[in-house]
């Protein structure tokens, strides 16, 4: 059975950064598009990141592009997101996703076939 555990999330000031991580179980991660996803208070959920298997390919929403980096250490089964000069507005849940089948990289939330509970960022000003 496929498990996605998000950590890192927090409460942190604007400017701040934090680096959460996503651990997979159940999938060979390595053949998998992972991907950040974040949903805020009343809002729908948005794309944030994705990487392709081998990290070559990356792609990132425009809102937190220059901020953040998305990378993956398929040894440890793990992606990570480092998000850093935080701003309020990126106050939100955090979710891991990930992309089976495929090698092609989307910012598509109904794409990913798998998903973690999410972990909470807060961003206070």
């Amino acid at each position: 059975q496929v498990q996605l555990v998000e950590s890192g999330g927090g409460l942190v000031q604007a400017g701040g950064s934090l680096r959460l991580s996503c651990a997979a179980s159940g999938v060979t991660f390595s053949r998998n598009v992972m991907a950040w996803f974040r949903q805020a208070p009343g809002k729908e959920r948005e794309f944030v990141a994705t990487i392709s298997w081998n990290g070559a390919n990356r792609l990132y929403a425009d809102s937190v592009k220059g901020r953040a980096t998305i990378s993956r250490d398929n040894a440890k089964n793990t992606v990570y997101l480092q998000m850093d000069s935080l701003k309020p507005e990126d106050t939100a849940v955090f979710y891991c996703a990930g992309r089976s089948g495929t090698s092609t990289i989307t910012r598509v939330p109904e794409n990913y076939d798998y998903w973690g509970q999410g972990t909470q960022v807060t961003v206070s000003s």
